[in-house]
């Protein structure tokens, strides 16, 4: 393909996202790999290119742009070779007309740029949400050592804080690795795996992981507790859930799965009420910390949608504080650095509930931020994560 007939083929790619995100359709990735599997002769190299030139005009409009062109030219207004390929060749887009409309730079809809300032996010930290995520993966210590693991990779990797973490450049595809295939490690962003540790699970412990998804916290929980104890892993998506076995049976990880009938969660729990060790809650919200992975996220919110997540995260965590039994403990954690989703959140709960005690074990990285921590790629080099621990009385 010429230049400019991939500039043409990002500019359709970037009509479909737009039209999904006002929808809440698909995502940006599925999108892609639908408009290339139509098109199988697009090349490798032209695959990446177009994907590039997509991704970087969605980090460049902070608003939903009227159409893929206007957010392209966005990005041509800070890139002069770019702007020189819209030249009207063939396959290529129209010359621009200087009267044209051009989608607006920025972080994020204003209203969300509010919120996020209110949260005592800075400029600096608010646009590094929209930088480039490396590979982060996590040493399976059930079957290797991270320095064991850094030896037998066929690429360049660094530490991270996260005590069994390995870092790589974003795009490296390391599940077609054989140490993937041997379970060896898994891909988990540093932060997630250091929200891991905030549970501070111990050997021996009854485990509840209680908005398990695929299970990426799960098989961290059951690697720090070396396969004793009872660790369960729980959700209300069947298809997400559904990928645990596989993943467990791979890491060599012992656990327990459990799908939940939405509204009626307790009831398939009952056997577990008062006397889980620890819980982890790994609740469902916005993702204004993984932008960095999914920047057209930020076009998808609106207030009504985040009012769902509080509604959400509110339950959750009701419901989780009625597994743990006296002197136990839950960690909170969203991917979220809204404090109504996270600080504001643990806050509402700990007003409500005067048995419970807010308290952290000392983490390799992060900062206090209300009763919790904060993680964010500006300070940590991490996904953005807010997480508390909670500890219940013993009366």
């Amino acid at each position: 393909m010429t230049p400019p007939a991939r500039v043409q083929a990002a500019i359709d790619i970037l009509d479909a996202v737009i039209d999904a995100a006002r929808g809440q359709g698909a995502s940006a990735d599925r999108v892609a790999a639908e408009w290339f599997r139509a098109r199988r002769f697009v090349g490798s190299k032209d695959r990446r290119a177009i994907r590039d030139l997509v991704w970087n005009a969605i980090r460049a409009c902070g608003d939903v742009p009227i159409n893929g062109r206007a957010a392209m030219l966005r990005l041509a207004k800070g890139d002069a070779t770019l702007a020189a390929l819209f030249d009207g060749s063939n396959y290529g887009p129209a010359a621009f007309a200087g009267d044209e409309l051009v989608a607006d730079a920025g972080i994020a809809p204003a209203w969300l740029v509010d919120q996020m300032t209110a949260s005592g996010l800075t400029g600096d930290e608010q646009a590094a949400l929209l930088g480039r995520a490396p590979l982060d993966l996590r040493a399976n210590t059930l079957k290797i050592t991270r320095d064991e693991l850094r030896l037998r990779l066929p690429t360049e990797s660094e530490h991270t804080a996260a005590p069994n973490a390995l870092r790589l450049p974003s795009g490296t595809a390391a599940e077609s690795w054989p140490e993937f295939a041997e379970g060896l490690f898994e891909i988990q962003d540093s932060g997630s795996q250091i929200a891991c540790m905030a549970l501070n699970v111990q050997p021996g412990e009854a485990v509840v992981d209680l908005c398990a998804g695929a299970g990426g916290k799960t098989l961290g929980l059951g690697a720090a507790m070396r396969n004793t104890g009872q660790l369960l892993a729980c959700d209300i998506d069947r298809a997400r859930l559904a990928r645990l076995p596989d993943r467990a049976a791979r890491a060599g990880v012992l656990v327990e799965s459990r799908l939940l009938d939405p509204g009626r969660e307790l009831g398939a729990l009952d056997d577990w009420v008062g006397k889980a060790d620890a819980v982890m809650i790994d609740a469902p919200c916005s993702g204004t910390g993984t932008w960095r992975r999914n920047p057209e996220a930020r076009w998808r919110l609106n207030a009504k949608a985040l009012a769902r997540y509080h509604a959400m995260q509110a339950n959750v965590l009701d419901m989780g504080a009625k597994l743990v039994r006296p002197g136990g403990r839950l960690t909170y954690v969203v991917c979220s650095l809204l404090d109504a989703e996270g600080a504001g959140r643990v806050d509402t709960f700990l007003n409500a509930n005067p048995d419970w005690d807010s308290g952290l074990p000392e983490l390799p990285a992060g900062r206090p931020h209300g009763k919790g921590w904060r993680l964010t790629p500006f300070q940590e080099g991490t996904d953005g994560f807010f997480f508390a621990t909670l500890i219940r009385r013993v009366n």
